[in-house]
Parts: structure tokens; C-alpha cells; sequence
């Protein structure tokens, strides 16, 4: 068992629809341990370092835009394979294109007001919720 730990961020358009409770209940219901949890909502520079490597790019604007609008819920979610795991229950980054099943495949029909945000490795995961949960 290689046990991780990765950020999962509960995006604004998922709080203003009232759906943390179904997200947090998929993350628990599969196992996974909400080690920490936090609600905020993302300001400007916390969005440059999030996505620092997408700064500059066509679509920033607009995602960071999207990301500061309201408030959102960040969490620290542990277990088994954590990264993999919950990347497959939030599907693909496409809601339109996400299976069924997934929480942007039964929830989510836009690719960037997608509910959900998940760390892609164990890197960015260690990065991410140091971002997210400094002291």
C-alpha cells in the first residue's frame, strides 16, 4: 500500500451549486481521509502560485478570474494511492467528456467550470498543499 496525500480544491462554481457535501461524500464513500479541510476564497497572488505554470498563457485570465470569483473549500485527502485515485473519481477535465460516474461526469458539462481540482503528482501534491496549508 503506498499511502499519499494530495490537494483537492472544491472550485466556486461547486459551492455556489451546493454540491461540497456530494464531493466530500464521493472522496469518503471510496475510502479517502479528509486530513484537512478550509474555506476560503482564492485571491490573486495565492492563484498566480497555484497555477504558476499556466500564467501567461491564452486562458489565464479567465481561469484566474473564475477561481477568485467566490468562495471555494480546500482539502488535504489521504489513503491508498491518493493522487490516482482521486483523479479518477473527478474524471476527465472536460465535463462534457467525463465518463459517467465520475464527479465532473455526472455533474459538470463545462471544461473549466469543472467542480473539482485534484494534484497530478506527488510533487505538485507536496507544492500544492504547502500553498494551501502553510502555518
Amino acid at each position: 500500500m503506498a499511502q499519499q496525500r494530495t490537494l483537492v480544491l472544491i472550485k466556486p462554481d461547486a459551492v455556489r451549486r451546493g454540491l461540497v457535501g456530494e464531493v466530500l461524500a464521493r472522496l469518503e464513500r471510496k475510502g479517502l481521509v479528509i486530513e484537512q479541510l478550509r474555506m476560503r476564497t482564492m485571491d490573486a497572488p495565492l492563484a498566480d502560485a497555484h497555477y504558476a505554470e499556466h500564467v501567461g498563457r491564452e486562458y489565464y485570465e479567465g481561469l484566474k478570474t473564475f477561481m477568485t470569483s467566490g468562495p471555494l473549500v480546500s482539502l488535504v485527502v489521504s489513503g491508498d494511492e491518493a493522487i490516482p485515485v482521486v483523479r479518477k473519481l473527478a474524471g476527465a477535465t472536460d465535463g462534457r467528456k467525463a465518463e459517467p460516474g465520475t464527479i465532473r461526469g455526472d455533474l459538470s458539462v463545462s471544461n473549466q467550470q469543472n467542480l473539482i481540482h485534484a494534484s497530478d503528482a506527488e510533487e505538485s501534491a507536496k507544492r500544492e498543499i504547502d500553498l494551501w496549508f502553510a502555518a
